[in-house]
């Protein structure tokens, strides 16, 4: 798939990952290597397995074949899941979902530290959430609530990110807010992956790209990757798509 490699560290590996739901494929003979410390785009169309690739890296479903793993030793993992999937209504505030994030390291049976709940609380300043620590979480707006999981997933202090569709439904000034603090992050040597729709803003936020469409058209650095050629056959004849969001990056670049 991706000629001349460049010789980069390897944190995740995919061999043949065949991922199947009541025997339907939703992936299929999927074979990648994506680099340490990028800003990784997962793209495609509706139901082309694009979380499900996420599931199978976190072992959240298991392969039909072949296998994904990560290469890198002791590597810690945060995700933050689809806005859909967290059941809203749960009576609990932003800081106590913060602070769950710290769990993992306690044990479920240990009570957090007060160290612990200082850095909820600077975890919550950094999305910019520190003054709805107290608010239940049915009462944030959906910027708000994308903010506070990913302060949950940073209390985990994570060296490898994965987010499912952080910006569907947000506005574009919470957008920024979250793309800056995650590109932040990759500068302190994170790997971030993210499930995306936007192929406006590809080229601004992102370093690596996976294309799919139940199986793998492409992989590698985007600017190789993201051709007209390779969105066709992912979203089909849809080069319009492209063309539109190369004008679109364009004018952004120029300030129009």
């Amino acid at each position: 798939m991706q000629a001349n490699k460049e010789k980069l560290e390897i944190v995740l590996k995919a061999d043949q990952l065949c991922v199947h739901y009541d025997k339907h494929p939703v992936l299929w003979d999927v074979s990648l290597e994506v680099p340490k410390n990028q800003m990784v785009a997962i793209i495609g169309p509706n139901g082309a397995g694009k979380s499900t690739f996420v599931k199978a890296a976190l072992n959240l479903v298991e392969p039909f074949s072949g296998s994904i793993n990560f290469l890198e030793k002791g590597c810690s993992i945060a995700y933050v899941p689809q806005k859909e999937s967290i059941d809203w209504s749960f009576p609990i505030s932003a800081f106590e979902v913060v602070l769950m994030g710290r769990y993992g390291k306690l044990g479920w049976f240990k009570r957090p530290r007060e160290s612990d709940k200082i850095d909820a609380i600077k975890m919550l300043d950094i999305v910019g959430m520190k003054a709805f620590a107290n608010k239940q979480i049915d009462q944030l707006s959906g910027g708000q609530k994308q903010r506070l999981f990913i302060a949950r997933a940073l209390m985990q202090d994570p060296d490898i990110l994965f987010l499912d569709e952080p910006f569907t439904g947000i506005d574009m000034a919470t957008e920024k807010v979250i793309i800056d603090l995650l590109k932040n992050l990759k500068d302190k040597n994170k790997t971030i992956f993210i499930v995306h729709h936007d192929l406006r803003t590809l080229k601004r936020y992102f370093d690596w790209l996976i294309l799919l469409n139940t199986y793998l058209v492409d992989f590698g650095p985007i600017d190789k990757v993201l051709t007209k050629e390779n969105i066709e056959k992912t979203f089909g004849n849809s080069l319009s798509l492209f063309e539109e969001a190369n004008i679109l990056s364009m004018a952004h670049t120029k300030g129009l």
